[in-house]
């Protein structure tokens, strides 16, 4: 029951503030859904890049996966901290390369205990790094052996809204959850995704004075269906733009939506964090 319960803390949120009683609201609470900590500069400070996640109040990651090699690294690393969670996939970028091998492996992989998600998935016809065909038949496969192991799916799609988004649709028969990553799509897409009962997630660009067509899809997706993330090492918000990204400054990405929807930023924390809890099955911390 994640959305009702986030729509009934954002009443209570607002009448709190109403009162004036603002400031008995705990430590905030935030969650980064997608981050790459295994990739440079990331990984040269792990223990740096958590603990100035924690101190930020961001007490959950999760670190994505873009092929075996890289799904490997990341369960490592949710193995090594207890607030990191891992994904698996084969990014459509990678589809060419990989065997048959590789996805046996990566079933393995995901029935580990802090594995919570497959992903990220898709298709990218911007850079088509592979074939489109190549990357529509490993779309599709990496959706039935996510619906096999029971995770929700992450899902990476640029220049692509209308197939990704058909493509879900016939394969969303039975138990299939999971949200569209770094959304670049309008109002219009955003309505197709969450008919298909997904989540929206956003990143730093949300911060940039010229995405005012993201920032239209946030003043339209209801706060019960958004997740916030960094795609960190890529994408930092405003002030940092240009500069490598860490899950730490997911906050900026809260502090736009909130501006955004005009509601504070204790809520939009509470309830991306519910979100993202309530799909990758988090515990709380």
């Amino acid at each position: 029951m994640v959305g009702p319960t986030c729509v009934l803390q954002g009443l209570f949120y607002k009448s709190l503030l109403s009162q004036g009683f603002i400031n008995i609201f705990p430590v905030m609470d935030f969650i980064d859904t997608h981050a790459h900590l295994d990739i440079l500069p990331l990984t040269e400070d792990k223990s740096g890049v958590i603990s100035r996640a924690e101190k930020a109040g961001v007490h959950q990651v999760i670190t994505i996966g873009i092929d075996l090699a890289s799904s490997r690294k990341n369960l490592e690393l949710a193995e090594q901290f207890p607030q990191v969670y891992a994904a698996v996939g084969i990014h459509p970028h990678d589809t060419k390369g990989a065997s048959s091998d590789e996805y046996k492996e990566l079933l393995k992989l995901a029935a580990t205990p802090k594995v919570v998600a497959w992903g990220e998935i898709g298709l990218d016809f911007v850079k088509e790094y592979s074939p489109r065909d190549i990357q529509r038949k490993a779309f599709r496969q990496q959706i039935q052996m996510a619906k096999q192991v029971d995770l929700p799916v992450i899902i990476h799609n640029r220049g692509a809204h209308a197939e990704t988004v058909h493509i879900l649709r016939e394969e969303a028969f039975g138990a299939l959850r999971g949200v569209m990553h770094c959304f670049s799509g309008d109002v219009k897409v955003a309505k197709q995704v969450l008919d298909l009962g997904f989540f929206i997630s956003v990143t730093g660009i949300i911060t940039f004075s010229n995405a005012k067509v993201v920032k239209e899809v946030v003043r339209y997706v209801p706060l019960e269906r958004l997740l916030i993330e960094t795609d960190s090492p890529f994408l930092s918000p405003v002030p940092y733009r240009g500069k490598p990204n860490e899950p730490a400054r997911v906050i900026h990405v809260a502090e736009e939506i909130a501006r955004i929807k005009k509601t504070p930023l204790e809520e939009i924390a509470q309830c991306t964090s519910d979100n993202a809890r309530g799909l990758f099955r988090l515990p709380v911390p």
